[in-house]
């Protein structure tokens, strides 16, 4: 199992989308993926989730974080290898932690814990909470979003993390992620 949640190495820069429920990270990963010519590592986590829902109707539980978790490295891990520019991720095992933390009573799983700490990425993009809240299956708690986006950018503070806050429309925080993307691309050169 601690196979499975190694980033494996790779020579592309890589962002992480980052922040609560609704606040626009896929739609921006997909942005940039296609402004960068690039792949996009989606959120393993809605897949698994909504199949779970699906067939269940049940939502999720403490005993699916590593497999969502191991999902989620594996996916990367992949896509890390079909580009040498920039990767952009849609989530890390840091996401799943806060989450962890957030909905079980302040406790993650140790394994799962030991790997969001150590897998490393250049920039983080923490996304806030001016962007409408879109119900789902899985979304749970627009009343939580101002306490979940505090506890993501705590995590980003604590783990001392490189992030940029993106506010704003689609457009200003498109811009403003593809502003610093190119800054770390030029560094990479």
């Amino acid at each position: 199992m601690e196979k499975e949640l190694k980033q494996q190495p790779s020579d592309c820069v890589k962002v992480v989308l980052f922040g609560p429920e609704s606040t626009g990270k896929t739609t921006l990963s997909r942005q940039l993926a296609r402004h960068y010519n690039s792949v996009w590592v989606p959120e393993y986590a809605r897949e698994y989730l909504q199949h779970k829902w699906n067939n269940e109707r049940k939502t999720c539980e403490p005993k699916d974080l590593l497999p969502i978790a191991i999902g989620q490295m594996k996916l990367e891990n992949e896509l890390a290898q079909k580009t040498h520019s920039v990767l952009i991720c849609d989530t890390d095992l840091l996401e799943t932690k806060v989450y962890s933390e957030a909905y079980y009573k302040g406790t993650c799983d140790p394994i799962l814990e030991t790997h969001a700490l150590k897998n490393s990425y250049d920039l983080y993009f923490l996304t806030y909470i001016d962007t409408p809240w879109e119900a789902d299956d899985l979304r749970d708690r627009p009343s939580e979003r101002e306490r979940m986006f505090k506890a993501f950018e705590n995590a980003l503070k604590i783990n001392k993390r490189p992030y940029v806050l993106l506010r704003g429309d689609k457009k200003e925080r498109l811009e403003l992620a593809i502003k610093h993307i190119d800054k770390l691309l030029v560094n990479k050169a």
